[in-house]
C-alpha cells in the first residue's frame, strides 16, 4: 500500500510543470527571478508602454513634433530608460541562447541603479512639485492624463519592478547614491546654461521647472528647493541600497 501511494506521488511529481530551477531546485536567486523567459516577456512588454509614453509626450503620433519637448529631465530620462530596457532585452535574448532559460540577464546591476534613480527623481518631482502647480511642458501634455501617466509614473514603476523582479540583488555599496545623483545634477548645469544662454523651454520661459525660476525665487530659494530635492533624492537611494541588502538573502543557498 505504501509503495503504490508512493508511486502514484512520484508520477503526480513527474507531471507537474517546473518553472526552470537549476540543478539546486532554486527559481529564486539572489532575489531575483531566475526565468529569462518571464524576464524577456515583462521586459518586451515594458519597452512597448516606454516608447508609447515618449512617442506621445514629444507628439511622434501626431506627426507635428515638439523637439523642445527633449529639453526636459522628463523625457531625457524616459529616453534613457528606453536605452536601459533595450539593453536588458538584448542581454536576455543573448544569455537565452548561449545559456538557456535559467537565471538573470542584466548588464549591470549596479548601473540599473543609476537609472532607477535617474527616473524616480522624475516620479517624484512631478507628484510633488508639478501635480500642486500650474506647470507647463512642451509637447503633448496634461496632468494626469495617459501621456502624462506613461512618462511620470508607468515608467518609473516598470523600471523599479524590473530590478525588483529580475536584476540580482546584493551588489549596491552605500556610497551609489550620491554617485546615483550625479545624473540629475548634470541635468541641472545642462538647465542652467541653456537657460543662461537664452534658450526657452517653454515660450518666454528660460527655465524647465518652477523651483528652477531664479528671477521669482532668488538664487537662494532655488538652491534651498535643490538643497531639500536632493536631501529626498539620496534619501530614496537609501532603500534601494537597503532593499538590495535585504532581498540578496532571498534565494541564497545556505551553507
Amino acid at each position: 500500500m505504501h509503495v503504490t501511494q508512493r508511486n502514484e506521488t512520484q508520477a503526480t511529481a513527474h507531471r507537474l510543470p517546473s518553472p526552470a530551477p537549476d540543478a539546486s531546485g532554486r527559481f529564486i536567486e539572489r532575489g531575483a527571478i531566475a526565468n529569462r523567459w518571464i524576464a524577456l516577456a515583462y521586459r518586451a512588454g515594458a519597452i512597448i508602454a516606454i516608447a508609447m509614453g515618449i512617442a506621445r509626450i514629444t507628439g511622434l503620433l501626431s506627426g507635428s513634433p515638439s523637439w523642445d519637448s527633449l529639453l526636459f529631465f522628463t523625457v531625457q530620462s524616459n529616453i534613457l530608460c528606453l536605452l536601459w530596457v533595450a539593453a536588458l532585452i538584448v542581454v536576455t535574448l543573448s544569455d537565452l541562447a548561449a545559456s538557456g532559460a535559467h537565471g538573470t540577464s542584466t548588464p549591470s546591476a549596479r548601473l540599473s541603479g543609476a537609472v532607477m534613480m535617474a527616473i524616480t527623481v522624475t516620479m517624484l518631482i512631478y507628484l510633488v512639485v508639478l501635480v500642486p502647480t500650474t506647470f507647463e511642458q512642451a509637447g503633448d501634455y496634461e496632468v494626469f492624463s495617459l501621456t502624462d501617466n506613461l512618462v511620470h509614473i508607468i515608467t518609473p514603476c516598470l523600471v523599479i519592478v524590473d530590478w525588483l523582479l529580475f536584476v540580482p540583488k546584493g551588489s549596491f555599496r552605500w556610497i551609489e547614491p550620491p554617485l546615483w545623483a550625479l545624473i540629475p545634477y548634470a541635468y541641472l548645469v545642462f538647465a542652467f546654461t541653456a537657460g543662461a544662454a537664452g534658450v526657452e523651454f517653454n515660450p518666454g520661459q528660460t527655465y524647465p521647472y518652477p523651483f528652477m525660476n531664479v528671477a521669482e525665487l532668488g538664487v537662494g530659494g532655488v538652491a534651498l528647493w535643490i538643497i531639500a530635492l536632493s536631501v529626498a533624492l539620496i534619501g530614496f537611494g537609501y532603500v534601494y541600497v537597503v532593499v538590495d541588502r535585504l532581498l540578496s538573502w532571498v534565494g541564497k543557498p545556505v551553507t
